[in-house]
């Protein structure tokens, strides 16, 4: 039984550079409960370590990830069904993978790996893509809610840079799943953009969380 819906509005993406400070469990539960203290209604949450933080601080919907640079292998945000049961042991709602396109590791594929979260871990899937293609064939596979996060971050899509409003509005269009727009979201009009386009929820990271890269920011231009 499933037990969970698709967080609406805005969900707060938690996470930090593996060598920054904010890197820690504490630092990313803390912001986690500040997201959703101020109105979020749900968090996007990277490693088994730092989503059982977050779990113990908030009772809102976490969307899990566990990003693995595997050899041989171009996807990278949760690539295996152990690295999805990892994430759903430590308390995510919902299990976030990569559908690209892309070559998966041996032995798995999206179909399978779609359906045993649902069969064995009783989790939705929300399916990260770049094309309207990889949304199509993730819709088939059965993930439960599509998401824009890897436009701009494939061959199939390193021209353009995120947001994808565009393939947002074709998935809107074409797909009868709730859609997400994650991606290069830099303000509250981009967000609102998102959701009058119709997606059901936008995921923000760096604009509110991202304090290396927009302190890095600020100084490259004015110094330190």
């Amino acid at each position: 039984m499933i037990n969970c819906q698709i967080p609406t509005g805005l969900i707060v993406s938690c996470q930090a550079p593996a060598d920054s400070p904010l890197h820690d469990p504490i630092v990313i539960a803390a912001m986690a409960r500040t997201a959703v203290n101020r109105g979020a209604s749900g968090v996007r949450i990277d490693t088994p370590a730092h989503i059982a933080a977050v779990r113990k601080q908030i009772s809102a919907p976490i969307i899990g990830i566990w990003k693995q640079q595997l050899p041989g292998c171009e996807i990278y945000i949760t690539p295996r069904f152990e690295d999805a049961r990892a994430i759903a042991l430590a308390g995510a709602d919902i299990i976030a993978i990569d559908a690209t396109e892309r070559n998966r590791p041996p032995g798995e594929d999206l179909k399978t790996l779609i359906a045993r979260i649902h069969s064995e871990l009783g989790k939705l899937v929300m399916a990260d893509v770049d094309t309207i293609e990889a949304a199509i064939a993730a819709v088939e596979a059965g993930a439960d809610t599509v998401g824009t996060t890897l436009f701009g971050y494939t061959p199939h899509t390193e021209n353009f840079s995120p947001p994808g409003f565009d393939l947002l509005a074709q998935m809107v269009q074409k797909l009868e799943i709730p859609v997400i727009c994650e991606g290069g979201i830099a303000g509250p009009s981009m967000a609102k953009k998102a959701l009058d386009l119709g997606a059901a929820a936008v995921v923000v990271g760096t604009d509110i969380t991202g304090i290396d890269i927009k302190v890095t920011a600020y100084t490259s231009v004015i110094g330190k």
